[in-house]
């Protein structure tokens, strides 16, 4: 009788819990509605970004790639596979929200919208490999906290004399963002900083240019600004140092190019 009424219990706190671990688990985040289709031809500019609402993501002249590589913070360099045309087709998107979302949701609905629509699959692979470590120089870090609420812009801008302000930054974008101003090393910008805010800053430096750029066009003394080594140790408190480290590869099982809205 006891083995029986024990049975019983285990069936009563199965049929109990399941319902619970159904509702811990998070619905999974996606637009209301999204228009999908190639740029037309002979498009100049474009870019991604959310839109001041937090409702509404854009996308306009740009590669899947690109858009792989903002979504998840991976240089381009790292995603490797799928076919040619994720690099060299360009699309346009507009996408809706049902409501206004963080930032970070809004990325993953732009990544599951990738699977979803690019039917894109990956796996990510490991290697040992150079990379930048990120660290806050015994100076301590200069850069000024910045606690106000998501402004959905662009966190990285270049101005008009060649300097560069931050608004609102956090590591992991940071990260990324020196890992394209040094995309020539092909090192990845590992976050060693322990820094877990957003931050504004300022940041003069002179980054590498190529031999035959016109240096008519630079600004007065833009030559002369510090190296971005420099410039980050003197002017925000951080240390970039070359070492091992994990490098993630994101490589492109399979894609497809969307059908239809």
């Amino acid at each position: 009788m006891v083995p029986r009424i024990s049975r019983v219990l285990t069936a009563v706190i199965c049929m109990v819990a399941a319902p619970l671990v159904a509702q811990d688990k998070p619905a999974r985040l996606t637009f209301e509605v999204a228009s999908v289709k190639p740029s037309p031809p002979g498009g100049r500019g474009g870019g991604i970004r959310a839109q001041p609402s937090g409702q509404r993501y854009s996308a306009q002249n740009a590669p899947v790639k690109l858009m792989i590589s903002l979504m998840y913070k991976v240089p381009m360099r790292q995603i490797t596979g799928g076919p040619g045309w994720i690099e060299s087709d360009l699309f346009d998107i507009e996408a809706k929200a049902d409501h206004s979302y963080s930032l970070d949701d809004l990325h993953a609905m732009f990544e599951n919208l990738l699977a979803d629509r690019f039917k894109l699959k990956f796996h990510k692979e490991s290697k040992e490999g150079a990379v930048y470590a990120l660290s806050v120089d015994k100076s301590g870090s200069k850069m000024k906290v910045n606690d106000s609420p998501e402004p959905y812009d662009i966190p990285i801008k270049g101005s008009r004399d060649g300097v560069t302000l931050g608004t609102r930054v956090p590591m992991q974008y940071f990260c990324w963002w020196l890992g394209q101003v040094l995309q020539r090393d092909e090192r990845p910008v590992i976050d060693k900083t322990g820094l877990t805010g957003n931050y504004d800053f300022t940041l003069s430096f002179a980054p590498e240019l190529p031999p035959d750029f016109p240096k008519e066009n630079l600004p007065p003394g833009f030559l002369d600004r510090p190296s971005i080594f420099d410039a980050l140790r003197e002017q925000l408190g951080l240390r970039l140092q070359p070492q091992k480290g994990p490098v993630e590869f994101f490589v492109i099982d399979s894609a497809e190019k969307p059908t239809g809205n």
